[in-house]
Order: C-alpha cells, then sequence, then structure tokens
C-alpha cells in the first residue's frame, strides 16, 4: 500500500549532539489559514514555555520547534466540537444500528480475508482476530473514516486555546512532537480527529507511544496505512489492559425475578463474580468458574433494558472507551463479522432479545463520547 504521505521528512540525530528537528523544518513558512483557522502565534507566553520546555526537558531545538508551532492553526471547528452539547442519549438500538450494518459487517469480513496473515500474527498473543477488527470498525469503518483535522492543529489548539484540557492536551502534544521524532515523520503531515486520535485505530499520541507496536518489522509504527501495525497495536492495547486468552467478553442475562438492590448496571467495573450475580438470581451461560470476575450491565432500550454479563474480556474493551454501549457494539460486530466470513463455525452474533421491564438505571455512558478524562485511546467520533 502506499504511503499516506510520500513527502515525509526524515529525522536524523547524533547520539552525542542535541535533537534537533529536520532542518527542511525549521524554515519559516507562510500558512495560509483555512476557513475558521488563525496561524498559532509561538510568541505566547505559553507558547514559549512550551518550547523552552521541550529543549530542557527533550533537546528539542528551540527555533526549529518554534517554527513548527508557528505553522500550526488554531481552529475555530475544533473549539467547536470541543464546546458542543453532546447530542441525546441514544438507546442501546439506536447506537447498535449505527455500527451493526450490513456493509460494515461485509467489509469486516473481507479485511478478515484480505488481511489474514496480518491478523493470524496479531492474534498470536491471545486477542482473536474479529475482536481486533471489531475495533478498527467500530472506530473508522476499518479506514474509511480516520479524522480529517492535522493533529498538530487539533493538539496545538486545544493545548493554548482550550482552557477546560488545556493541561492534558499540552502532555498529548508533547507526546506528538516525542512520536514524530521517534518515527521519522513530518509532524505537520498527520490527521486526526478533532482530539486527536489517530489512524485506523486512533491512538491518542500518548497511547501510540505506550501501546503501539511494529508488526511487520519495518522498524516504524505506522497506524495510517500499515495494517500489521494497526492490528498489533489494537491486540497488544487489549493484552496490556487485561485480555484473557481463550476466555468470553460477554453473555445474554435474564434478569427476571433477580435481586439487583445496589448494582450500578451502567458502569464498567469488575464488581461481581459469576457466582455472586448467580445467587441474585440473574441467569446467564459461561463456562468460566464461580470466582470469574463480572458485571451486569444494562443496555437501554425504549421499552426497556437489555442486560448482559461482562467478564474480563469486556472490561478490557471498556479500557479502549469507557462506554459499555461502544464496548458491546465492538462485541457484537466481531461476533457479526465471524458469522459472515464461517457461517456454520461460528457463534450467532448476540441480538437484542425481546425486551424486559426496566428496573434498573439506563447506562451513564454516553455513546461515542470521548471519557471526560480523555483517559481511553480514542472518542470513537471524528468530525
Amino acid at each position: 500500500m502506499t504511503h499516506k504521505y510520500p513527502s515525509l521528512g526524515r529525522l536524523r540525530t547524533s547520539a552525542c549532539a542535541p535533537l534537533r528537528l529536520p532542518a527542511v523544518f525549521a524554515t519559516c513558512l507562510l500558512v495560509t489559514a483555512a476557513p475558521g483557522a488563525l496561524a498559532l502565534d509561538a510568541q505566547r507566553p505559553e507558547v514559549a514555555g512550551f518550547v523552552q520546555d521541550m529543549g530542557k526537558r527533550h533537546g528539542f531545538d528551540a527555533a526549529a520547534l518554534t517554527d513548527i508551532l508557528a505553522q500550526a492553526q488554531t481552529r475555530q471547528p475544533i473549539l467547536d466540537a470541543m464546546g458542543r452539547p453532546a447530542e441525546k442519549a441514544l438507546t442501546w438500538p439506536e447506537y447498535r444500528s449505527r455500527f451493526i450494518t450490513e456493509r460494515r459487517v461485509k467489509r469486516g469480513a473481507q479485511v478478515s480475508r484480505e488481511r489474514a496473515a496480518e491478523l493470524q500474527r496479531a492474534a498470536a498473543n491471545g486477542v482473536p482476530s474479529d475482536i481486533i477488527l471489531g475495533i478498527v470498525g467500530v472506530e473508522t469503518f476499518f479506514g474509511e473514516n480516520t479524522g480529517s483535522h492535522r493533529v498538530i492543529d487539533a493538539l496545538a489548539t486545544l493545548a493554548f486555546d482550550y482552557p477546560p484540557r488545556s493541561s492534558f492536551f499540552r502532555g498529548e502534544l508533547e507526546q506528538f512532537l516525542l512520536m514524530s521524532r521517534e518515527e521519522a515523520l513530518d509532524p505537520l503531515q498527520p490527521r486526526g480527529s478533532y482530539a486527536g486520535a489517530m489512524g485506523l485505530p486512533q491512538f491518542m499520541p500518548s497511547s501510540f507511544r505506550n501501546y503501539a507496536v511494529d508488526g511487520d518489522g519495518d522498524g516504524h509504527r505506522d497506524l495510517w496505512t500499515n495494517w500489521s501495525d494497526v492490528f498489533a497495536s489494537v491486540a497488544n492495547y487489549l493484552k496490556l489492559h487485561g485480555w484473557q486468552a481463550g476466555q468470553p467478553v460477554m453473555a445474554p442475562a435474564d434478569v427476571s425475578g433477580a435481586d439487583l438492590s445496589g448494582l450500578d448496571t451502567g458502569k464498567a467495573t469488575l464488581t461481581e463474580t459469576v457466582g455472586s450475580l448467580r445467587k441474585r438470581g440473574v441467569r446467564f451461560d459461561t463456562t468460566l468458574g464461580t470466582g470469574a470476575p463480572a458485571m451486569l450491565i444494562a443496555l437501554k432500550g425504549r421499552e426497556g433494558d437489555e442486560y448482559r454479563v461482562g467478564f474480563a474480556n469486556f472490561y478490557a474493551i471498556t479500557r479502549y472507551n469507557r462506554s459499555t454501549l461502544y464496548a458491546s457494539a465492538v462485541n457484537d460486530l466481531a461476533q457479526s463479522i465471524a458469522a459472515q466470513r464461517s457461517p456454520v463455525l461460528a457463534p450467532p452474533a448476540l441480538a437484542p432479545p425481546a425486551p424486559l421491564p426496566a428496573t434498573t438505571p439506563a447506562p451513564n455512558a454516553r455513546p461515542g463520547q470521548t471519557p471526560p478524562a480523555f483517559s481511553s485511546v480514542t472518542n470513537t467520533v471524528n468530525p
């Protein structure tokens, strides 16, 4: 596959000299601001302080980095997206219908066939290929929607002109510049979401540096065009967040007559066990032992809640995005792709059962929304 950024600059540094950005980046370029955008004023005290800090802690050349930041744009659409009131909470059927579509499932099965070797390598650490596909399918429709904003614009805008989260995004801008240096990327080129999430799996820069891996051994981690790196990085993220090889993600549950008092069915926390839920009268099928960690999840419907029991692997998916709706959609898309690819051998996808009377509060997590602390990999939505 042709690289998305054919003109990326390559960084060359000396082990005994201060690290510098490529000389080509030190040239002052005139930036034509797009509608709703202004060139970042690199002389602002907070920007100058950031540059000074990057030099002291990471060896960046101050003049070169100042020129890079001067070519970033403060973009009003990014601020609008961050300040936009949350869309109305979707019911589970509404949320599910956005992601479990015939075209998405067929595309996932196609990717599974075309990228079988890359998936097999990534799945060797115990994360099934269909779960990997479920993540990438929900995040970006297998690369069809990876975001249209320059990452440096998104992060600089939010770092210096979005006071509610400026500290967090300055940290992500720092991580992005370090990532660009490590991967020999032109920091003005990569594109992503309005919050700075990148590539097919929508990793934030800190997640990229901590969890992205070189899946094909070419010496670089490319989450935009290299399927080996994408799949291996998603698998690595889940593995390091507690994925248990060979265990299920979740199971349908019948709560009629069960004692649900004191249970928070909208929060992704493993506060129960298989045994404790069964003692409450929750009925579900699993081969896991009674001591296995578990949680009861209520997925809100128009006429009542659908209940499922999530296990350790469900929790691992919620470390990618805290929404229980998100994790449930990943699970269902994964099963639907498996069924499309191998209709005889694949387990049936979990489908919404007949609604039961609502007995517990609706989930608190809002679909498609980055958690308040931006502690997950991504926010799923890429305006």
